[in-house]
């Protein structure tokens, strides 16, 4: 005999079964209404519509994996465009990944990496990808129109020429035009364990510190699993964000100081929290977990609710959330005030820089880059992120009197399930390589629980911060010695959290200051004055 939770499990699974059916008989008469009365579109890209081509694209994320010609979205791309993607990621290490394709020659048509990777200037150096303005005046002029000027001046080289454009880039005037802009950074506990520990002040390392003694001791366990007392993301070799970046900017840790780069990483506000976290670690509560998880683990594990609170990025646990949230409402993560500095100061969060969050190249390796370019400024254009964050109308939402409304049947598979979501229909940002955070504002999508609270409350905090990112180095000999910096920070993080006492942390510190001296910090600290000062001429800011 079944039990309720058996009924309950078929219902729901009928339901969805029900819904997908649906969607996939509505997809099919889309499709053919389409060929039977294709609709007018702008830009240059329509001529090419009835001309089929396959562009390769690699996308240098491990966990993307996407296909493309399965979903509405990308089979209405592809109607409009003629164009189909091919999809290559890497298995395994991005940057090996990306090292081999570059000494090989064997760069594919289109490649998306991080703003921040060195292999973009390798790229570029090398000449082994085009100049968009070049493709853009031999081939498709509508580049200049949807491209965003502020964007382009950016990004344009020091030869005059723009090799790559960015998704997700925000401009300081962005976020004076809008107050609904969020950061990704949060600090999150969840909401069952937080409230029936009385909503504690977790805003100073003795309060921190109490709150996560006693939820492991309220909570050993979370369904028949130890409960993991602190969450943050994944180390590497240069450290990790949620105990630097993160945390620096929680405690509002200033990025300058008399118009010079700020040490960020021995400010006294950040040292006296990283030596709470030490005590914690000593006496249990920073569990291995957090040294050792990759971000497949930990997702696994924010999925079944294990972590009390976390310093961590927002968009990365939404999936999990909404399992969460399926399962019981109140076992979700919330976002409430976290680490504060002794003043008691509002963290200073960032919001996306004007570098956006990656950047994507035409390879010269590219079979045809006339196609190439046309299908980007397709994706860019505001036809293209109709589609690619709306879906299709009338299939994914109806605009009913001037408003955009999602369907409920696709509402309820995005919340429920992203991956069905994602192979069905394909909206909502799965394609995100070119999205446009700013333009998707004008629709007018509001955010829904469980998402909506965490987002919502970095509002008041998000603050413009693109001017202190490092872009380029003026040598190779400064490149090396911020890489050693950097990796010399990795190594000594650790040691610093895992510490036996304050006075082996101290020395720790002491020890590591010296050793970055001699892998050339000043010249690092100066390069990053000169950048800031440059990056704040050309964003307008004083």
């Amino acid at each position: 005999m079944s039990s309720k939770k058996d009924n309950k499990f078929n219902i729901y699974a009928g339901s969805v079964m029900g819904l997908i059916v649906a969607a996939i008989v509505i997809i099919l008469a889309y499709q053919i209404l389409t060929h039977l009365n294709k609709s007018e579109t702008e830009g240059n890209w329509e001529k090419y519509s009835d001309s089929d081509i396959t562009l390769d694209w690699y996308v240098n994320f491990s966990w993307f994996v996407q296909g493309w010609g399965e979903n509405l979205v990308s089979r209405a791309i592809t109607d409009e465009t003629g164009v189909n993607i091919n999809f290559i990621t890497p298995v395994g290490d991005e940057s090996d990944k990306m090292d081999a394709l570059i000494a090989s020659d064997s760069l594919p048509d289109l490649i998306t990496l991080g703003w921040w990777q060195p292999q973009i200037n390798e790229m570029i150096e090398g000449d082994m990808v085009y100049a968009l303005n070049d493709l853009a005046d031999k081939y498709d002029p509508y580049f200049y129109e949807v491209a965003d000027k502020n964007v382009v001046e950016w990004y344009t080289q020091e030869d005059g020429n723009i090799y790559c454009y960015p998704n997700s880039s925000y401009t300081p005037d962005d976020l004076e035009e809008h107050d609904n802009i969020p950061s990704n950074q949060t600090f999150l506990v969840r909401k069952d364990i937080y409230e029936a520990l009385g909503s504690p002040d977790m805003s100073t390392p003795e309060g921190f510190s109490q709150a996560v003694r006693k939820a492991k001791e309220m909570y050993p366990t979370v369904n028949g699993e130890p409960l993991i007392p602190i969450g943050a993301h994944p180390f590497d070799s240069t450290g990790c964000v949620s105990f630097d970046q993160y945390l620096q900017n929680f405690l509002a840790i200033p990025w300058e100081k008399d118009g010079m780069y700020y040490d960020r990483y021995t400010d006294p506000e950040y040292i006296k929290w990283l030596k709470m976290f030490r005590k914690l670690g000593k006496d249990g509560y920073l569990t291995t977990d957090i040294f050792v998880d990759n971000r497949t683990q930990m997702s696994e594990k924010i999925a079944n609710g294990r972590y009390f609170c976390m310093i961590y990025q927002r968009t990365d646990l939404a999936d999990q959330q909404k399992i969460l949230y399926e399962r019981d409402p109140n076992s979700i993560y919330i976002a409430v005030d976290g680490p504060k500095n002794a003043n008691g100061d509002d963290p200073v969060l960032p919001s996306n820089g004007i570098t956006g969050w990656t950047v994507t190249l035409i390879s010269k390796n590219c079979k045809d880059p006339e196609r190439a370019i046309a299908f980007l400024d397709y994706m860019i254009s505001e036809r293209g992120q109709e589609l690619i964050y709306l879906g299709v109308e009338g299939v994914t939402y109806d605009n009913v009197d001037g408003k955009i409304k999602i369907r409920p049947e696709v509402k309820y598979i995005l919340n429920s399930d992203r991956e069905t979501y994602d192979s069905i229909y394909g909206a909502d940002d799965t394609y995100w390589m070119l999205q446009n955070n700013v333009m998707q504002l004008k629709w007018g999508l509001e955010m829904e629980e469980p998402l909506k609270q965490m987002a919502e409350w970095t509002y008041p905090y998000t603050t413009y911060l693109g001017q202190y990112e490092m872009q380029m180095f003026s040598s190779n000999a400064v490149k090396q010695a911020y890489d050693n910096c950097n990796r010399l920070w990795g190594v000594t993080l650790k040691e610093l959290l895992l510490a036996d006492s304050d006075e082996e942390f101290d020395k720790i510190l002491e020890s590591y200051k010296e050793k970055r001296e001699s892998n050339g910090f000043s010249m690092v600290i100066d390069e990053e004055t000169k950048q800031m000062r440059r990056n704040k001429e050309k964003l307008g800011i004083k």
